[in-house]
């Protein structure tokens, strides 16, 4: 999981370390990673999802109502 958090969201180079920045940001990166990882209506990656999700309000809507 953690290759693909890093990978999918540059997990290692997030520079959020106040109070409990980090641990929020890393609760909601793997809460996204969740979502996207259950969405089967394209034989795609996580990036690609990921970059569908961001450009079409759609898809993202069908991902959070899953």
């Amino acid at each position: 999981m953690h290759w693909i958090l890093d990978v999918a969201f540059d997990e290692d180079h997030c520079r959020a370390r106040r109070d409990n920045a980090a641990e929020n940001f890393s609760t909601l990166r793997r809460m996204a990673l969740s979502l996207l990882k259950q969405d089967k209506s394209a034989k795609v990656g996580i990036q690609v999802r990921q970059l569908k999700a961001a450009w079409d309000n759609d898809y993202l809507l069908s991902l959070l109502q899953q």
